[in-house]
């Protein structure tokens, strides 16, 4: 999961791979620039892979920055943003995450690029691997690939003054363990204070993007 961060001093493009990152944090005041690295982020994920390869979930409080990505194919649900709802769709993000590990566990592999390799061998072999964990076993729905999900989130801040305890707790599931189900974060905020990046949250997302800000939590 490629993707293009900016510019380095000399003028080189910088690169990193999402997978490996496998989270990211991205802090900014006002007009630091912020909102257009993480425009930069989606963009050059959008350029490189098909809805199939990768889909997005994207919570917008402002109601502007993400809101022109709203109709792409790339994204599973209409970019939220209505705070209440942002919690059903982290919810959403932790019970697909639950279901891929189920999977994954099932056919013994450990991450989804494992679980990707064997559906592909399986279709080229001719078979069908089938869900074991279907709820018609008479007749069990196929396996097929699965994409990478990115959660895009543009004002951290408004999400946890909604919903705090609640989001924290959905937060810090998924960064703890959805790196091998092919779930990625990446959180961007104006006002990185304790309050919004706490402690349980900071711990688990090990990239951070810093542009000018005013404390050094």
């Amino acid at each position: 999961l490629t993707m293009a961060l900016g510019k380095d001093i000399t003028g080189k493009p910088i690169v990193t791979d999402l997978a490996k990152a496998p989270h990211m944090l991205v802090a900014g005041t006002t007009g630091s620039g912020k909102s257009v690295g993480v425009n930069a982020m989606i963009l050059s994920l959008l350029y490189k892979a098909t809805p199939d390869e990768v889909r997005f979930i994207m919570v917008d409080p402002k109601m502007l920055e993400l809101s022109v990505y709203d109709g792409i194919p790339h994204l599973l649900a209409p970019v939220v943003t209505d705070m209440k709802l942002a919690a059903n769709a982290l919810n959403w993000c932790v019970a697909e995450m639950e279901k891929r590990y189920r999977l994954m566990s099932a056919l013994g592999v450990r991450n989804l690029a494992g679980f990707n390799q064997k559906v592909k061998e399986a279709e080229k072999a001719g078979q069908k691997l089938t869900n074991p964990f279907t709820l018609t076993p008479d007749d069990p729905e196929p396996l097929s690939h699965l994409p990478f999900i990115v959660v895009v989130v543009d004002e951290f801040a408004d999400l946890m003054m909604v919903a705090g305890k609640k989001i924290e707790e959905l937060i810090a599931r998924l960064a703890q363990k959805a790196r091998a189900a092919g779930i990625h974060l990446i959180l961007a905020t104006q006002r990185p204070s304790v309050d919004v990046i706490t402690g349980l949250i900071k711990a688990n997302i090990p990239t951070r993007i810093a542009f000018q800000v005013s404390s050094k939590v």
